[in-house]
């Protein structure tokens, strides 16, 4: 398969379109800032994990990953599909395990060392080798769910990087992987500076699974090739970066970003009615039309996303099928779209959205019966009732769980209905996460996803290729099923597979899908364009000012 250059200067746009190409076709300035106010202030919902992508799983790290690293493989803007980056193109072999790259020339990471093939091999390598915490799921959790393995694992994806010269690059992987060329546009597996790395000892984590501690790169020494450079981090606070005055592509008119720490939905809309930032994301539904009527510009991404209401299967009462096929019938989805969830939203059926390949239009579906799901407690042994931990984070927003709050009350005021008492644990946001994902100490729960790339895999594979922590289960049919899977190189063939992947999903009930959120951001009126994506590929040069 061959993949050729990505073309097409950058075009101006509506704000709710989207911009053609984030490069300019000689790898030059094609956009030198204008007289506008060239400081961008963003709204985070959260402060991001670290400043390592490699070591991050979270969506307000790769807001930030975005601006100041690149991958060899991008997405084409507007859609979820990959494209060129750093790698202009791409060939495999037969077999489907050996990609050679072909790589962008010219370029340096922000400390002024070349990006050439030599420095790929060694990010490679670098995920390859990790050993102890820093190959924990907490830390990297998108390399040991996709590349099934570090060195030694029988089950390793990757098999050897070689610089076959300066801008080419041959990856060698122990059997094919359809995802592949899509997952390297995930911000987990940027190209970063081997110098830098190794400098700063990016690999030197401390703490534990459950609450690690960053290296002295990943708090204050990122490194890529990216259009923007690291600043400054002030937790709790913000993060500044810097437009990049050697960057190989277009510049824009932003030069500065300030990344302000923002955890509370009204607190966002309040500093945007103010003029103190420009725009933020995961507006609250309650405020998408005061906005609108106020002359600000809100956008809606389309739905790339699922929510779901997990099971921790170590827990023993979730371990009975009765039971979680109870909690499926005593879910009300659709009142939860209707009443707590954003204008866009679509009710899920299964945990992939509607337009991924794969999706089963006659997938087992649970529908709301309360009556149901108090005959199936009873039938389980809990006619008297069952109590159950109930976790979901606090102050915080993300793309397919804009109102935490919102949705627990919702869904516990549903489960109390039908006898199931919930326990209430909430947690902050990276107290959450490295809850769900370093510990089981956790019952029913909220979590969601918001899609990589256009992949089944990155859906149903990332949650459910393996035992996790979140899970809690082992079931070697459903795990070889999606090992197979990610295997076959036809897309019907796959889609085949994946259809069928979903129904065993249904049936075992692991969680409940329960939405597609559609995400909404707004903006200041001199705004005037935004690249929008619906993986959240979103990089800042490409904004475009009016003052």
């Amino acid at each position: 398969m061959l993949v050729g250059v990505a073309a097409a200067s950058a075009a101006t746009l509506a704000l709710t379109g989207c911009i053609q190409s984030q490069r300019s076709d000689d790898g030059g300035d094609s956009a030198a800032p204008s007289d506008v106010d060239s400081t961008f202030v963003f709204a985070a919902s959260s402060d991001p994990s670290g400043l390592d992508p490699a070591f991050a799983s979270d969506g307000e790290t790769f807001r930030i990953s975005r601006q100041i690293f690149e991958g060899l493989v991008g997405v084409e803007p507007g859609s979820a599909d990959p494209a060129p980056l750093l790698a202009t193109e791409w060939t495999s072999n037969d077999e489907g395990t050996s990609y050679t790259f072909t790589l962008q020339e010219g370029v340096t990471f922000h400390d002024g060392s070349e990006f050439n093939a030599e420095a790929v091999c060694a990010n490679f390598d670098r995920w390859y080798n990790w050993t102890g915490l820093t190959a924990t799921e907490s830390l990297s959790y998108y390399y040991g769910s996709l590349f099934g393995g570090f060195a030694g694992d029988e089950n390793a994806l990757y098999e050897s990087c070689s610089a076959d010269d300066a801008s080419t690059a041959t990856v060698n992987l122990t059997r094919p992987f359809s995802g592949f060329i899509a997952a390297l546009s995930l911000p987990a597996f940027s190209m970063q500076s081997p110098t830098a790395l190794e400098e700063y000892g990016a690999d030197d984590v401390g703490g534990s699974e459950e609450a690690p501690e960053y290296s002295e790169y990943g708090e204050a020494h990122p490194t890529g090739t990216g259009p923007f450079v690291f600043e400054s981090w002030s937790p709790g606070s913000e993060v500044v970066l810097s437009a990049n005055p050697d960057y190989w592509g277009e510049q824009g008119q932003v030069q500065e970003i300030v990344f302000r720490v923002i955890d509370e939905p009204t607190a966002r809309r309040q500093a945007l009615e103010a003029g103190d930032i420009d725009g933020y994301d995961l507006v609250a539904p309650a405020d998408t039309a005061a906005l609108e009527d106020a002359g600000f510009n809100v956008m809606q991404r389309d739905p790339f996303t699922i929510l779901y209401l997990g099971m921790n299967q170590t827990v023993p009462e979730l371990q009975d099928p009765l039971v979680r096929e109870a909690i499926a019938h005593a879910i009300d989805r659709e009142a939860l779209v209707t009443q707590v969830l954003p204008e866009g939203t679509e009710v899920a059926s299964q945990f992939i959205p509607p337009v991924v390949n794969g999706y089963n239009d006659s997938v087992t579906d649970y529908e709301y019966d309360p009556e149901r799901a108090r005959e199936l407690l009873a039938e389980a042994g809990y006619e008297d009732g069952l109590e159950l931990q109930f976790n979901y984070p606090v102050n915080i927003s993300r793309p397919y769980m804009p109102n935490p709050e919102e949705i627990f009350s919702a869904l516990s005021s549903q489960l109390e209905e039908v006898g199931i008492t919930v326990e209430p644990v909430s947690d902050e946001w990276t107290d959450y996460l490295d809850r769900m994902r370093g510990t089981d100490d956790h019952g029913i729960h909220l979590l969601g996803w918001t899609g990589d790339y256009n992949d089944t895999d990155n859906f149903v594979g990332v949650f459910f290729n393996g035992y996790s922590n979140e899970w809690g289960f082992e079931n070697e049919e459903l795990f070889s099923a999606l090992t197979e899977a990610r295997q076959i190189p036809d897309p019907e063939e796959a889609a085949t597979a994946y259809e069928a992947i979903n129904e065993q999903i249904a049936e075992f009930i692991p969680g409940i899908p329960l939405a597609h959120p559609a995400p909404s951001l707004a903006f200041d009126p001199r705004v005037t364009s935004y690249p929008a994506s619906p993986v959240n590929d979103e990089v800042f040069n490409m904004i475009e000012l009016s003052e």
